[in-house]
């Protein structure tokens, strides 16, 4: 049995910290706080490590840590820096197929291997960072086993 991380926006830390609180997360869906939702199996590091350093070109030893936001036995709260999500805001077809390619060789790090994968990926977070935007969310991720 895996962990499973659940992406949502939310306004605040103070927002997010209480997502938990306001719903078990095996009932979270995909539009609490009003937001799209998104599940994964992926790690919120691997999705700054991708991003970072398949688009900005940020070497993968340079990428920030994540900020935690909640501690609790039985999960956490993590918020992304948002170095993570604009840039995906702005880049086009061929940055995203770029970035793709460019993880697919990344040596040592975990996450996707097949570029393939990682540019379906990609074009989720974009989706995602475009609904971030226009609510004037953050991304945070909670984590649970």
């Amino acid at each position: 049995m895996g962990v499973t991380y659940k992406y949502f926006g939310a306004p605040d830390g103070a927002t997010a910290a209480r997502v938990p609180i306001s719903m078990r997360p095996e009932e979270l869906g995909g539009d609490e706080l009003g937001m799209g939702g998104m599940f994964s199996k992926i790690k919120p590091e691997t999705v700054a490590a991708m991003v970072l350093t398949g688009i900005q070109g940020i070497p993968l030893h340079k990428v920030p840590p994540l900020e935690l936001v909640v501690l609790h036995p039985d999960y956490a709260v993590v918020k992304l820096p948002m170095t993570v999500v604009d840039p995906l805001r702005d880049v086009g077809e061929e940055s995203v197929g770029a970035a793709a390619f460019i993880w697919s060789t990344v040596p040592d790090r975990g996450g996707p291997r097949d570029a393939f994968n990682v540019y379906q990926l990609l074009h989720e977070w974009q989706d995602f960072s475009h609904r971030l935007h226009d609510a004037g969310h953050q991304a945070y991720c909670l984590v649970w086993p």
